[in-house]
C-alpha cells in the first residue's frame, strides 16, 4: 500500500471487531445464532467478524466428506455472514494474517491439550503456536512483531486445588472472583513473561465447561467434571520500545485496542462448551492513503462484448506474471467461488506507469443481473490486494438486423 504523504494525513478510524470461539463438539449448528452474533444489537455496529470453532466435523468420514461438500457450520454462517472466509483446524493452532491500513494483524484459532494434569503441555503449545508462525509472503515481519495479535480457543485451562463442592457454589453465588486465584491460565501469567504481554478481560460470567448437553446444568455423569473457564479470548498489543532518559520520543502511530465486552452465551446448549464472545473497538490511524490495486471495470459494462478492466498499481508494489484478476458475483464465500479469471500478463492489453488493462472474454461472461466484484490477488503475498465496488453486467439486448441495416428490438 502508498505510504502516508504528511500532508495528507488520514483521520483516526474504529473498527468494530466481534470474536466469537466455541468449542461445538460435533454438533450441528442450532437454528439462530443471532444472540451470539448479536444480529439483534441495533447500537452495536459490527465492521469485523472473526469466528473460531473447535470440535467441527470430527471424524474420518466428516474430513473426507468436507472434501466434497461444505461443512454445515460453514454454510450456516456463509448464510448468515456472508462474505466470509473460515479456516479449519484439530488440536493445535490455526493463523490468519490481515492487515489493516498498513497495520499487522494476526488471528489464532487453537485447541490446546485437555485435562487438568496437562497444563505444562499447554503452555508448551502456546510456545510452539507462536514459534510456527512463518509467514510464506516476502516482508512479513515476525508475529511478534504484528501490531496485534487476537488469540481465542479451547485453551483447557483448568481451577486447580478448589474442590468440585466450593466451585459450584461459588458460580451458584456469582461470586466468580473467589475462583480466579486458582485458575491455570491467570496463574501462568505471573510466572511466564511472554504470556503475560497477552491481555484478557475479568471474567464476569459462568466457567463455560463443562455443561450437560441440552442443557445448563454442570457435568452431571459419573465423572463430574469440575467447572472451568476452557474458553478464552486474548489480545496482545505490539510492545513499543522504550526510549533511554533525555532522548526525544517519537510518538507511535495510533493504534489502540478498547475491549467492550466479554461474555458468555448460556442460550446455547447444543455442545458441553458454552460460547464466548469479546466485542472491540480497535482506533487507529491509516499508515497508508491508497489500496496496492485499484480496480476499475469499464462502464457501462455489458456481455455483448469482452469486459474491459482498468487497474493501476501503487509504485511500491511487486507484481508477478501469476497474479490474477477474478470475476466474482457479490455474496460470495470463499476466493476460489469466480466466475471467471484472468492472468494479468495473459489478456493484457495496454500498460503504462500507473494504468494497465486486461480484459475477460465475452464467452466467460455470465448472462445474469446480479452485482458483481473484481479481486486482484497477488501471487507474492498470497493474498486478495484489490477489490472493485459492486458493479451490474449489462445483459444483452438481443438485436436483430432490420431491411436498411438498423438495430431492431427482437421480440
Amino acid at each position: 500500500m502508498a505510504a502516508m504523504n504528511p500532508q495528507t494525513e488520514l483521520r483516526v478510524r474504529t473498527l468494530s471487531i466481534h470474536v466469537v470461539t466455541w468449542n461445538v463438539a460435533s454438533a450441528a449448528p442450532p437454528p439462530d445464532l443471532s444472540d451470539l452474533l448479536q444480529l439483534n444489537n441495533l447500537n452495536l455496529n459490527l465492521d469485523v467478524y472473526v469466528i473460531g470453532l473447535q470440535e467441527m466435523n470430527c471424524g474420518i468420514m466428516s474430513l473426507l466428506s468436507d472434501t466434497a461438500f461444505e461443512d454445515p457450520w460453514s454454510s450456516f454462517l456463509m448464510d448468515v455472514l456472508s462474505p466470509l472466509s473460515f479456516v479449519k483446524g484439530n488440536k493445535g493452532g490455526v493463523n490468519i494474517f490481515l492487515k489493516f491500513y498498513g497495520y499487522y494483524v494476526s488471528i489464532i484459532n487453537c485447541h490446546l491439550p485437555p485435562h487438568m494434569a496437562n497444563n505444562d503441555q499447554r503452555l508448551e503449545h502456546f510456545d510452539r503456536i507462536l514459534e510456527m508462525q512463518n509467514f510464506e509472503a516476502q516482508d512479513i515481519p515476525n508475529i511478534l512483531d504484528h501490531d496485534l495479535i487476537l488469540w481465542f480457543g479451547d485453551m483447557n485451562f483448568r481451577i486447580e486445588d478448589f474442590g468440585l463442592h466450593f466451585v459450584r457454589e461459588s458460580i451458584k453465588n456469582q461470586c466468580y472472583s473467589d475462583l480466579w486465584e486458582k485458575d491455570q491460565l491467570i496463574i501462568a501469567k505471573r510466572h511466564d513473561p511472554l504470556l503475560r504481554e497477552f491481555q484478557e478481560g475479568p471474567l464476569l460470567f459462568p466457567p463455560t465447561y463443562k455443561f450437560d448437553k441440552n442443557s445448563n446444568n454442570y457435568d452431571s455423569s459419573e465423572k463430574k467434571r469440575k467447572p472451568a473457564w476452557t474458553d478464552r479470548i486474548l489480545w496482545r498489543l505490539k510492545q513499543q520500545p522504550q526510549a533511554a532518559i533525555h532522548t526525544p520520543t517519537l510518538s507511535a502511530p495510533h493504534f489502540t485496542l478498547f475491549l467492550r465486552s466479554y461474555v458468555s452465551h448460556m442460550l446455547y446448549s447444543i455442545s458441553d462448551h458454552k460460547p464466548v464472545t469479546s466485542t472491540f473497538d480497535l482506533e487507529l490511524k491509516p499508515l497508508v492513503s491508497a489500496p496496492l490495486i485499484t480496480l476499475l471495470p469499464e462502464s457501462p459494462c455489458t456481455n455483448e462484448s469482452d469486459m474491459l478492466i482498468s487497474y493501476s498499481l501503487t509504485a511500491d508494489f511487486l507484481s508477478s506474471p501469476w497474479d490474477w484478476i477474478g470475476l466474482y458475483k457479490v455474496g460470495l464465500r470463499h476466493i476460489n467461488d469466480y466466475v471467471s479469471y484472468v492472468w494479468v500478463r495473459d489478456n493484457q492489453v495496454s500498460f503504462s506507469d500507473g494504468l494497465n488493462q486486461v480484459y475477460i472474454d465475452i464467452s466467460d461472461i455470465p448472462e445474469t443481473e446480479d452485482q458483481f466484484l473484481l479481486f486482484y490477488y497477488s501471487n507474492n503475498l498470497h493474498s486478495v490486494v484489490g477489490i472493485s465496488k459492486p458493479f451490474k453486467i449489462q445483459p444483452r439486448s438481443f438485436l436483430a438486423e432490420g431491411p436498411l441495416d438498423e438495430a431492431q428490438p427482437q421480440i
